[in-house]
């Protein structure tokens, strides 16, 4: 046991005032204390995720940010655009927490048997709040970690791992036997790459930039289509045809990349359709949009036939949909492969007081290849 209960910790909280500022600061919590079938973790590593950063600055111009307070308490606000205010209503007023996932040592337990198994492991788990020096989480949350693992080895175990394992079960829950991933040289698409590579699965990797394919091809990438080339379009399309992808996962969100995707997927199609038809190819093709790194509108132009699909994936309702034991079968996967298939690299550790700095923010803000931030809240 442990006598942190009598404490309190920090906790990064972000709050949008009806006035149109947002607010980000450290609130001083009590130490809660376990029920049941909880154990208390100290955290000490928990990433900045994409959909972190979201939660975080919401539609807040950081351009306008500025920051007060202490260096160890530090406040930054920020302007909210009028316009964007509308999306932001629903949580106006509310002072959030913020950080999916993490990882730390087991401090304190409740009385259950399955929680008090759990004293002094270090664990990883994806309870959200994780921006703060300790946690509450129910031990069967909990993922305890391999002997020898480090907290920063495992913090990234949950929400990038269990995307590309998702991405792949629904590729095959759906009658796929190829895809197309964007964004494609982030910490998630290298992780989808070296998964595809050992199990034998065709993969088409869009980036942006001559320097992201390099990167995946030193990785082993056989088919890397770089949007930003005046033949992208088609090098998407012989890709497609070499692999017959027809389901894709897209990270941008907005913009035309979406409805380029559908057109090369129909023209690698055509290729093979022994009859010509006005409807298009009878194949399914089919675009998941699971991020919005491009926030312009979505455009869905171009010439794709009236069988297609696009819509939106989420990990957590595809957890929900695939059910516990499947879920649990993925997480054995992670585990068994963390160090490997499913490591992640990060740019920098900071202190969550570190997390605020103006200068920080501007650079996890950018979501650069291979820059990806972690915070260790047990830093002073």
């Amino acid at each position: 046991m442990t006598d942190t209960k009598a404490g309190t910790f920090l906790q990064l909280r972000s709050l949008v005032r009806a006035n149109g500022e947002l607010e980000l600061s450290l609130a001083e919590m009590p130490i809660p204390t376990p029920a049941a079938d909880e154990v208390l973790v100290k955290i000490q590593a928990t990433p900045i995720n994409p959909s972190d950063i979201g939660m975080m600055f919401g539609a807040a111009d950081m351009g306008t940010a500025v920051q007060s307070g202490t260096v160890q308490r530090p406040v930054v606000t920020a302007r909210i655009p009028e316009r964007a205010m509308s999306a932001m209503a629903g949580r106006a007023g509310e002072s959030m927490t913020v950080g999916i996932e993490g990882a730390g040592t087991v401090v304190d337990t409740g009385s259950s048997p399955a929680a008090r198994a759990l004293m002094g492991k270090l664990v990883a788990a994806m309870p959200r709040a994780m921006y703060g020096q300790y946690r509450c989480i129910p031990a069967a949350e909990c993922l305890v970690l391999p002997a020898g693992t480090t907290p920063s080895e495992g913090a990234s175990c949950f929400v990038n791992p269990l995307t590309a394992l998702g991405m792949v079960e629904t590729m095959r829950l759906e009658g796929h036997t190829a895809l197309v991933h964007t964004a494609a040289a982030s910490n998630l698409g290298q992780m989808l790459l070296r998964m595809c590579l050992q199990d034998g699965i065709p993969l088409v990797n869009i980036v942006r930039k001559p320097e992201q394919a390099a990167v995946l091809r030193n990785l082993g990438a056989v088919h890397v289509c770089d949007s930003s080339t005046p033949t992208f379009m088609s090098e998407l399309t012989e890709a497609l045809a070499a692999t017959r992808a027809t389901i894709a996962f897209d990270a941008t969100g907005g913009g035309t990349l979406a409805g380029q995707i559908l057109t090369c997927m129909e023209s690698a199609l055509s290729k093979t359709e022994a009859v010509y038809s006005r409807y298009g190819s009878s194949t399914l093709k089919q675009v998941y949009i699971y991020g919005r790194l491009d926030t312009r509108p979505l455009e869905l132009s171009g010439s794709f036939g009236m069988t297609w699909a696009a819509g939106g994936w989420l990990l957590f309702q595809f957890l929900q949909k695939i059910g516990p034991e499947a879920a649990q079968r993925l997480r054995d996967r992670v585990v068994a492969e963390l160090m490997t298939t499913f490591a992640s690299k990060y740019t920098k550790t900071v202190s969550l007081a570190g997390a605020l700095d103006l200068e920080a923010i501007a650079a996890y803000r950018r979501r650069a290849t291979g820059e990806k931030y972690l915070i260790d809240p047990s830093l002073a």
